[in-house]
């Protein structure tokens, strides 16, 4: 049994710090604003990035990868915590996304 926390987007603070780790093209569809974005496999490359002191909320699409992220980070030293059901969660919870472009954000 894993001992990584999960937490709900619901139960998520409004300054929450999350870390997006998925792939550029689902990023550039829509993200949370403020979020980090930091795929999966440049992770261990870009550790320096995260702030060791402050609890980190994870996310991917659905949850799978935000999970190995969680749980790779808090072997680590590092707080975090795996956004159970991740952007597909979010967007049913209607929170806001932005992207970079100008279409409507969405998940991919």
């Amino acid at each position: 049994m894993s001992d990584i926390m999960n937490v709900t987007v619901s139960e998520l603070a409004e300054d929450a710090v999350i870390l997006d780790v998925r792939e550029d093209y689902e990023w550039e569809a829509g993200h949370i604003a403020g979020a980090l974005h930091i795929p999966l496999e440049q992770l261990p490359a870009r550790l320096e990035e995260l702030d060791p002191d402050v609890d980190v909320n994870v996310i991917c699409r659905t949850g799978g990868r935000s999970f190995r992220a969680a749980t790779w980070l808090s072997e680590n030293g590092y707080s975090a915590f795996n956004v159970i059901g991740g952007m597909g969660a979010w967007f049913e919870a209607e929170k806001p996304m932005t992207n970079e472009n100008s279409e409507t954000p969405r998940v991919l």
